[in-house]
């Protein structure tokens, strides 16, 4: 590895690690549907999410996140609210009430708003949900310098509800508006 590459890969984790740090959402897409935003926590080199089914969590099913599997990972701007960062990561499942899993639930708990059951929310995330750690597993495949110069929105769908047409002739004009030139 050349000096060029080594400072590239310090520049990538110092980037993941802080953008992760500051900002209270991710993208994450799995090998499966779309990406989902979804609230996390910084601890110990990964992203950490607790979910479920979406009845009392946030959603992760769908997304076909599995222990050993990849994601692909984007993090926002905090200043702007634009994409900073995007970088593959690999994908662990702690066993629940391993030293692991509570110490990623420990630091999950303290970042989880307006829970019900403040109490036993460990004890329902280890009966219900999935604590996974999101861990970067390559360089970033987009960053500063290297974003794409297409915006990567997908097209609207076609809908008559979205289609403008002509005001009917027989509307009243309102008054005090200035014609277009």
């Amino acid at each position: 590895m050349t000096d060029e590459q080594r400072d590239l890969a310090l520049f990538d984790r110092a980037l993941i690690e802080e953008s992760a740090k500051k900002s209270a959402l991710v993208w994450v897409r799995g090998p499966q549907g779309p990406a989902r935003a979804l609230w996390h926590v910084w601890h110990e080199g990964a992203v950490c999410l607790v979910g479920g089914d979406g009845r009392g969590e946030q959603p992760l099913d769908g997304l076909g996140l599995t222990d050993g599997g990849t994601a692909t990972v984007t993090c926002r701007s905090k200043d702007k609210g634009g994409r900073l960062v995007v970088w593959p990561a690999r994908v662990t499942e702690p066993a629940p009430g391993s030293e692991l899993w509570r110490a990623t639930a420990g630091e999950l708990k303290g970042k989880r708003l307006n829970a019900p059951d403040q109490e036993a929310l460990l004890e329902r995330w280890e009966r219900e949900c999935r604590v996974l750690r999101l861990e970067p597993a390559g360089p970033a495949g987009q960053r500063p310098g290297t974003m794409p110069q297409t915006s990567g929105a997908a097209a609207p769908l076609p809908t008559p509800a979205a289609t403008r047409v002509a005001a009917p002739t027989g509307l009243p004009v309102r008054r005090g508006r200035r014609a277009r030139s």
